[in-house]
């Protein structure tokens, strides 16, 4: 079973190798939001003081058509954790695209209709 890291690893290169490179015209932009993982106190607290959202999505992905989406990523059993759900209400309620994905090919469906 894949989890979390590996879909997103997954997912990065596959998007980043079909639309992000120099040879793409127009290019498209997908990045992380790394708000995961243990930190010492030191680390959290200038995090935190730097605009570390709990609850952000995993990615962001910015299309060549100006579209900007949010995306979480979950394995097949994973579940959003309420700081995840209030967040995506709050992208939602901007008028923006967020969505869970659970796997590569659902991602790639994701994509096709955003290009």
């Amino acid at each position: 079973m894949i989890n979390e890291n590996n879909l997103q690893s997954e997912i990065y290169k596959w998007f980043n190798n079909t639309y992000c490179l120099k040879s793409h015209n127009p290019r498209a932009i997908i990045f992380s939001i790394p708000n995961g993982g243990t930190r010492n106190i030191r680390e959290a607290m200038t995090f935190k003081a730097t605009g570390l959202l709990k609850g952000a999505s995993d990615l962001v992905v910015i299309f060549p058509n100006s579209k900007l989406c949010f995306v979480e990523l979950k394995t097949n059993t994973g579940t959003q954790k309420p700081e995840q759900k209030d967040f995506e209400c709050r992208v939602s309620s901007l008028g923006y695209e967020y969505h869970l994905i659970r796997s590569l090919d659902e991602f790639k469906l994701l994509t096709l209709k955003n290009i």
